[in-house]
């Protein structure tokens, strides 16, 4: 396969390359003088992860589980879900989960990927630990608190490729779904806490459309499995038989049925298909603080957006100090645009989103689709030129350095 999982993406390097172990890696790297670049399970929608040179493909570089003192040494490959499931048979859990559990661990912490939560940061934040080849296939191990780790835990592939990483565990806990329906506009944008705080995990679907935001989904960790909910949300109320994804066949349960975190965080199953499939994303992280009056600017721009659009997603993350993290230095929370698979019409409209909320100061996914370049981008992160200075060090001779990358001014041009 040589296109992302949604099939909207083709990879352009002449060379793609299986590993099945860190031994392959350091073969690999030892072998070839040219560009390399690690590809994960493909869950990227732009040549973030392509190459001029080899794609050494990690899908099978997983495994390698082992525990340590609060945490769990997974190889880079690995699918969150497949570490979920380890962990829980072992009365473990993770803080956090995308909305699939079908991404890689070294793939969504090198993006700043992200589930949701006001107190739950981005699953780079549980990163404790990386093990990563260099350009000669020497291996390094940084840990949190070493110099450079703020610059590498979001490291977008850009000094190495990564072969393992320690993960912060925490002891396993249960869940429950349940989804709202008719909390107005008004009423949410009003008290956005009150929406985004409603559970340990909220998740916002919406297609920009008044008086009602759509689906207010909310995951809440419980002590029993008969804990109650409240019935109300704001001016809205809580409602059983509710599909907020439109009926998709591989959700996860909802109606406050109790189960595991791990079957409860991710919107969708790891055993079933992830999302609308033949489709295209964007993202964009605000400030906390302008939330609202960039929530007001998409609605303005409802009648555009929503012709090529499945579903938007608001999602919510605290702040943290990783260089390039989404949350870099600010509480954010995420408005998430799933695409249908229109090329030009997402190409057309993608300016003006962006146009919209560049007064808020909105950072794009490092994954998914944008316009962004590295003027736009320095001026979103201001540690963008201390991370750069870091990869140039750690990769002189720019080997893991692609022109994406360069593009966004992540690494020098070459």
């Amino acid at each position: 396969m040589t296109r992302n999982w949604a099939g909207t993406y083709d990879y352009a390097a002449p060379r793609i390359v299986p590993v099945w172990s860190e031994a392959d890696v350091l073969r690999e790297l030892a072998g070839d003088s040219g560009p390399v670049h690690a590809l994960g399970t493909r869950h990227s929608f732009t040549d973030l992860p392509d190459t001029a040179g080899t794609l050494l493909d990690l899908a099978g570089l997983e495994g390698g589980l082992a525990l340590g003192d609060g945490t769990v040494r997974v190889a880079a490959g690995t699918r969150y879900g497949v570490l979920a499931a380890w962990l829980d048979e072992r009365g473990l859990a993770l803080h956090n989960l995308g909305s699939l559990p079908h991404i890689s661990v070294a793939g969504a912490t090198a993006t700043g990927t992200h589930g949701s939560g006001d107190d739950n940061g981005v699953l780079t934040t549980a990163v404790r630990g990386i093990r990563f080849a260099d350009a000669d296939g020497a291996v390094h191990e940084v840990r949190r608190g070493d110099p450079d780790f703020d610059a590498l835990a979001v490291g977008l592939g850009a000094y190495g490729v990564v072969l393992s990483l320690d993960i912060e565990t925490r002891p396993s806990y249960r869940m429950r779904q349940d989804v709202y329906r008719g909390v107005s506009w008004d009423a949410a944008l009003g008290a956005l806490d009150a929406v985004t705080g409603a559970g340990y995990s909220v998740s916002v679907f919406t297609r920009w459309e008044r008086p009602s935001v759509g689906w207010v989904w909310v995951k809440s960790r419980i002590d029993a499995d008969d804990q109650p909910v409240p019935d109300k949300l704001l001016d809205g109320v809580l409602d059983i038989d509710a599909e907020p994804l439109g009926g998709l066949a591989d959700v996860t349960e909802l109606r406050g049925v109790a189960g595991p975190w791990m079957l409860r965080l991710p919107h969708f199953r790891l055993d079933g298909t992830p999302s609308f499939g033949d489709e295209i994303q964007s993202e964009y992280f605000v400030p906390r603080e302008h939330a609202p009056d960039a929530l007001r600017a998409m609605l303005a721009l409802g009648d555009v957006i929503r012709p090529l659009l499945f579903v938007s997603e608001l999602r919510t993350a605290p702040a943290d100090d990783l260089w390039l993290s989404p949350a870099s230095g600010h509480d954010v929370v995420a408005i998430h645009f799933t695409w249908r698979n229109d090329p030009a019409g997402v190409d057309a409209v993608i300016p003006r989103i962006e146009a919209a909320l560049r007064p808020f100061g909105a950072r794009p996914h490092w994954g998914k689709r944008h316009d962004f370049d590295r003027a736009a981008i320095e001026r979103v992160h201001p540690r963008l030129a201390d991370a750069r200075g870091v990869f140039e060090r750690l990769d002189p001779r720019g080997r893991f350095s692609n022109a994406h990358l360069e593009l966004m001014g992540v690494r020098e041009p070459r």
